[in-house]
């Protein structure tokens, strides 16, 4: 479990510095960037509620937006990664269990890494330095 736990520390620490290299836009979007909501419509689902997680829900789902747009991921790639985050969320990140919500931060932060490599492989501004 150790090894779990510094596994995913470092993940996460990778995905703090990557995402330090770029601007975090506002859940209501931004100049270049779509809101929150728009994000989630674009799968044609119902927005989900994301609590206190919602900006980090909304930069991971950003990343995977940037992918998609410049080809690197699929609209159907990147829908199915939405519904997975929602669904995911909706059983153990809304939860007031600390189990349940430890395995959501768990699940969440290797989402967070995936998108940021989808988005990295297509986005030199990642890659630049």
């Amino acid at each position: 479990m150790r090894g779990l736990w510094k596994t995913g520390a470092a993940a996460l620490s990778i995905a703090v510095v990557l995402a330090g290299c770029v601007s975090t836009p506002s859940l209501n979007g931004t100049l270049g960037a779509p809101s929150f909501a728009d994000l989630q419509a674009m799968c044609g689902s119902q927005p989900a509620d994301y609590g206190s997680d919602a900006q980090s829900v909304y930069v991971t789902l950003f990343d995977a937006y940037v992918a998609n747009r410049r080809g690197g991921l699929s609209k159907a790639d990147y829908c199915a990664f939405q519904t997975a985050l929602a669904q995911r969320y909706a059983a153990q990140g809304a939860s007031t269990d600390p189990q349940a919500r430890r395995q959501w931060v768990e699940f969440f932060n290797a989402q967070r890494v995936k998108a940021l490599s989808w988005r990295a492989a297509v986005d030199p501004t990642l890659r630049s330095g």
